[in-house]
């Protein structure tokens, strides 16, 4: 037991800490956005930000979808079909990179105004938009190989590549948008350069031949296709769920209060980048050990772990919703280069709200990702779409149309603590390993 908190405890921080530097590609844009280029320049960007959700969401997708088919096989014995998993993932990628491609080339524009930016800010959102898109194909390899190489054994090289990454796109932001007033531009080109960056530090472990998967020649096949999405959809849904309530808190905030309202949910929304990151780390960074331990199948050692996974998340959200609350009154002024009052004012009041959500968004992930290991994608699959769609959308709609505002920062709580309700009580009754009494009653 020692030794599985040990390696519990080894893999969420190492994860933890890299998605957190992760993060910071958006987090560090909106900083120095604000700072260089005012609420208009944070419009801008946050009209953007969904497709950046798009692109992540994807490579996430592919890599946690196939390196967690590659941990089962490779755990059951089956190297040679793990090998496989491996190959189709890269091949799944390289079609993604030319769809988008594709619309960073021909769309860009279009998809800014679908978006809602109006002429004021569209010249900086379709920027960031076409510089994003042409990127893509470093994004979705970079996201692919963390997942693989973090399955491979290497969790500390993983962390290492995103924070190194991270803070690459922390310094060249500053570089780009003040000494060489390469404005939104240089924002995005800094955001761009993130994973390659990554990628150069995930390259010895491949040269140096330390990696177990490999490219094999094999039979196309769709139906492994179709495992490694399956299995990966829940992380593509609660990444690119994030994309799609921006795209519609946008909208409604625009009726609501206009590009200023935009400005001051760009910060709640970003902020939220980073909350989700800590609960995707702790989810992913079990990963490779609940999907380990139940292809040696070893029930009583994923319950554990999912026990460890549960204290931890409620643990960090208490935590996590104190910093916010006592703190929102900095954290807002420190995005809010012009002064504005009505922008502090809204994005006081949002995040003191919003967040009241964290906890149950905390544990949506982690049984997500608990499915997906223990080989289960459709109850996965379910509980992610009910959390990105089918919930919230219409909880947005219904409490900013009674309520305003405050009725818009309250969906996210009230929609994410139904899903939870609803994920534990079906999964009591139609888990197949159920969880621990204990960690259901504690959430």
């Amino acid at each position: 037991m020692q030794q599985s908190l040990r390696d519990f405890l080894r893999y969420v921080s190492l994860n933890v800490m890299g998605m957190l530097g992760l993060s910071c590609y958006i987090l560090a844009d909106t900083f120095f956005v604000a700072r260089g280029l005012g609420s208009q320049g944070l419009a801008a960007l946050n009209l953007a930000i969904p497709v950046y959700s798009l692109i992540h969401g994807c490579g996430l997708m592919l890599g946690m979808g196939g390196a967690t088919r590659y941990t089962i096989l490779r755990h059951q014995g089956r190297e040679r079909e793990g090998d496989a998993v491996f190959t189709h993932t890269l091949v799944l990628a390289f079609a993604l990179m030319l769809a988008f491609l594709a619309l960073g080339i021909g769309a860009a524009d279009p998809i800014a105004r679908w978006l809602g930016a109006d002429e004021t800010v569209l010249d900086m959102s379709r920027t960031y938009l076409q510089v994003l898109l042409l990127f893509s194909p470093a994004f979705l390899l970079n996201d692919v190989l963390l997942c693989f190489v973090r399955n491979d054994g290497a969790p500390q090289l993983s962390m290492v590549a995103m924070i190194v990454g991270s803070l690459s796109n922390v310094a060249l932001d500053y570089i780009f948008i003040f000494p060489m007033q390469m404005g939104i531009f240089g924002a995005v080109l800094a955001t761009g350069l993130a994973p390659i960056i990554s990628l150069a530090v995930l390259s010895p472990f491949f040269f140096q031949h330390k990696h177990s998967f490999r490219p094999v020649r094999c039979r196309a096949s769709a139906a492994m296709a179709a495992a490694i999405v399956g299995c990966g959809l829940p992380s593509w849904v609660t990444e690119v769920s994030s994309g799609v309530v921006m795209i519609l808190f946008n909208a409604i905030i625009l009726r609501l209060q206009g590009n200023i309202g935009v400005a001051a949910y760009g910060v709640v929304a970003n902020l939220s980048l980073v909350v989700i990151a800590i609960y995707t780390g702790i989810a992913q960074g079990m990963q490779p050990l609940v999907s380990r331990s139940f292809g040696q199948g070893r029930p009583d050692e994923v319950c554990r772990l999912m026990r460890y996974g549960m204290t931890m998340t409620l643990g960090i959200s208490a935590a996590l919703y104190i910093l916010i609350a006592t703190g929102a009154g900095s954290i807002a002024a420190a995005f809010n280069g012009e002064g504005n009052p009505a922008l502090q004012a809204m994005a006081e009041a949002g995040m003191r709200l919003y967040f009241l959500g964290g906890p149950f968004a905390g544990v949506n992930i982690l049984l997500c990702v608990y499915f997906t290991c223990t080989d289960r994608a459709r109850p996965a699959q379910v509980i992610a779409i009910l959390r990105g769609f089918a919930v919230l959308a219409p909880s947005a709609l219904l409490f900013s149309g009674i309520w305003g505002m405050t009725g818009l920062w309250l969906a996210f709580p009230a929609a994410e603590a139904a899903v939870m309700a609803a994920a534990l009580l079906w999964y009591r009754r139609r888990g197949a390993h159920p969880l621990p009494m204990d960690v259901s009653a504690g959430v």
